[in-house]
């Protein structure tokens, strides 16, 4: 259905309204095949021609087909005439979806209701003003609100009466006849101009959609008029037919506003009365037929996105920071990371005073081996003045969640962006060297020293590197996610030792 949908809308943008398929050639056509249409369809109006008829057509030339009138019950000795200025109108299921009338007169408006309670209608739609351009269009039949009006053997009453917007104002009628009482919803559309079309069509595609909430499951027909009942009238017919071929999915190859037109006029005469009416009629299915399309897509695009709701998007490959990986060698290793104990030997480390090391978990493996540097005299006591590099101890007290041991541990790094629990005393922090900054966390640029006494150094000088520093992010230091723990405090290493100069003094 939407090929044909998409296949109308095209014509309609194609806006060739004076070419010989143009919309305006074809209301030409029904024109011309309105005579026609009479004599093949044996249409007649007699019933409204006899002469105490007349006085009850608003206009001499719109008179209703006898085939489709209206006819009235006779309700009491004094309205037992027949006759009404009215027409029944099939609808897309083929049943009488309308009923499409004047404008009652003065002297038509008990039958009007006469009309409204016999075939139980529900719902109606006025397409006028009571005045328009200084002449009467359609006398009120309907009361003040709050307050009640007899005509003949009915009586009126206005509960409730709302402009829902600037186009259409919306009224809630109580009728009351005999013992029984009834609810008629009553939509005035006072945005259109007789003979002509309204500026756009959002208000009747609107009050339309409010009509059929009132009108429910009703099965009563619509009642819809305005002034002469064939014009305006047959507008609201014809997009309500396909608006409801549109809902049933009935759009199909054969599809053509100008056959519902004819099938009007074979019902009411001169349905949609001008050309400007016809092109409005196109023009406002079009956007029907848009808003359907948009959905439609919407409702193809949901459709597409749900078949994927379940699936679980991949995780991003994290970076192994694993000592002794399989592919080390054809993979390119994040600069300035070390990848074992020992400090490759590119990296210049005569500015390095210590190692640090990650904490040791718990474990139920045996205890490592003794690691020793390669560099460490094992026959000496004191390393010579060259060394780079001298065992460093940790303060044999007790740490949280480190097992003791005495052996310190330098196979291992620490975890990318692993940070643990700062201690509380934050003097005498020394940085470490900018080669061990790592790639993808905040750089540490090397803090200046503070003015600390270079001359007396204690044994509470250095803390040992049990719980690495951790600085919050809005801490003005330049420590981040991803560090090594650095600007750990380092205790003074036991044993004689000659460090950097940079450092301290030498030891004695």
């Amino acid at each position: 259905m939407e090929a044909y949908l998409l296949k109308f809308n095209e014509r309609v943008r194609a806006g060739s309204s004076d070419g010989e398929n143009g919309i305006a050639s074809e209301y030409a056509s029904i024109k011309h095949q309105n005579d026609l249409l009479k004599q093949r369809c044996g249409l007649t109006t007699t019933a409204g021609g006899i002469k105490e008829n007349v006085k009850k057509n608003r206009y001499k030339d719109i008179l209703p087909y006898d085939q489709t009138r209206v006819v009235l019950s006779p309700t009491t000795p004094e309205y037992n005439c027949d006759y009404i200025n009215a027409n029944f109108i099939k609808g897309a299921t083929g049943s009488r979806a309308y009923i499409a009338t004047q404008g009652p007169l003065s002297n038509t408006v008990v039958d009007f209701w006469r009309m409204i309670w016999q075939y139980d209608v529900k719902v109606i739609i006025m397409a006028c003003k009571e005045i328009e351009l200084g002449k009467k269009k359609c006398e009120v039949y309907w009361s003040p609100l709050d307050d009640a009006s007899t005509f003949g053997p009915f009586i009126v009453s206005t509960v409730e009466e709302s402009p829902t917007n600037k186009e259409v104002i919306v009224r809630t009628l109580s009728v009351k006849h005999c013992d029984e009482t009834r609810t008629v919803s009553h939509f005035q559309y006072t945005a259109w101009p007789d003979h002509g079309i309204p500026d756009v069509a959002d208000g009747i595609l609107g009050m339309m959609e409010s009509v059929h909430v009132s009108q429910g499951y009703h099965t009563g027909p619509l009642l819809v008029h305005c002034s002469a009942g064939c014009g305006r009238t047959g507008v609201i017919c014809a997009i309500d037919i396909v608006n409801d071929l549109l809902q049933k999915k009935k759009i199909g190859e054969d599809f053509s506003i100008m056959d519902i037109v004819l099938e009007l006029r074979r019902q009411r005469p001169s349905a949609v009365q001008t050309k400007e009416q016809y092109e409005f009629v196109f023009h406002t299915v079009a956007q029907m037929f848009e808003k359907v399309l948009q959905e439609s897509s919407q409702n193809h695009q949901h459709q597409s996105l749900s078949l994927y709701a379940n699936v679980v998007p991949p995780k991003p490959a994290l970076r192994s920071l694993s000592i002794g990986c399989e592919n080390q060698n054809t993979r390119k290793p994040p600069a300035l990371r070390p990848r074992s104990s020992h400090p490759p030997a590119s990296i210049n480390m005569n500015d390095t005073y210590a190692v640090v090391n990650k904490i040791k978990q718990p474990s139920t493996a045996p205890p490592l081996a003794p690691h020793h540097y390669d560099n460490e005299n094992l026959n000496s006591n004191k390393p010579s003045a060259n060394d780079l590099y001298s065992i460093v101890k940790p303060k044999n007290r007790p740490v949280a969640n480190t097992p003791v041991s005495t052996v310190p541990v330098y196979d291992r790094t620490w975890p990318f962006n692993h940070r643990a629990q700062a201690e509380t005393d934050n003097d005498d922090y020394e940085s470490l060297p900018g080669e061990f900054q790592i790639r993808g966390s905040q750089l540490y640029p090397s803090l200046p020293q503070g003015s600390s006494d270079r001359n007396s150094h204690s044994e509470d000088d250095y803390e040992d590197v049990s719980k690495p520093i951790r600085e919050s992010r809005s801490s003005s230091n330049h420590c981040s996610p991803g560090g090594i723990g650095f600007k750990c405090r380092v205790r003074k290493p036991r044993g004689p030792r000659d460090p950097p100069s940079q450092w301290n003094r030498p030891e004695r």
